[in-house]
């Protein structure tokens, strides 16, 4: 058993250290001939984007389609932004849907970023999740419907909530200085 811990462990910095970027270099993809070309990443289009998880798979990185394509979950404490002070933006790393905004980030000290509010209603959709026996509210990326992790209602005021979303499913961009 402790063999196979430390084996996962070697994996997982293996694989973290290979990511270095969440989206391969498409921006666009015609699906079917004489149709309109979805905008795959984009920071201002807001149309929504429905491909398949195959086109999902060449386009994203390994680790940001295991959280956003397949559900999966980094560990707690080792995201880049669990602990991100900076002011600015974070977007969808898949699409590039505009989700929170650093005025919205807490320490919540649940080892992942947290936040009490989305940047805009429509941004987040949400679903049950009962997997592992547990029943929580699942958030995903209005835009792409990529997962981004669980909301819960332990936040801080004045919402009360706390959107707890996984690191590598998140770009940033800082607030321009005026």
């Amino acid at each position: 058993m402790r063999r196979l811990t430390y084996i996962l462990i070697i994996i997982s910095l293996i694989i973290a250290s290979c990511a270095n970027s969440p989206v391969k270099q498409f921006n666009s993809i015609n699906m079917e001939p004489n149709k309109k070309t979805t905008v795959i990443f984009s920071k201002t289009d807001t149309g929504k984007v429905e491909i398949s998880n195959n086109d999902w798979k060449q386009i994203l990185s390994g680790d940001v389609y295991n959280i956003a394509r397949e559900k999966g979950t980094e560990r707690a404490f080792t995201g880049k932004f669990w602990d991100h002070k900076e002011g600015g933006t974070y977007y969808c790393a898949a699409c590039g849907n505009p989700l929170f905004n650093s005025n919205g980030k807490f320490e919540s000290n649940c080892g992942w970023p947290s936040f009490f509010e989305p940047i805009k209603k429509g941004s987040i959709i949400y679903a049950p999740d009962n997997a592992y026996g547990m029943k929580r509210t699942e958030v995903m990326c209005g835009r792409c419907k990529a997962h981004l992790g669980h909301v819960f209602d332990d936040g801080p005021q004045p919402t009360g909530l706390r959107y707890c979303i996984n690191s590598v499913i998140l770009s940033f961009e800082k607030a321009k200085k005026l």
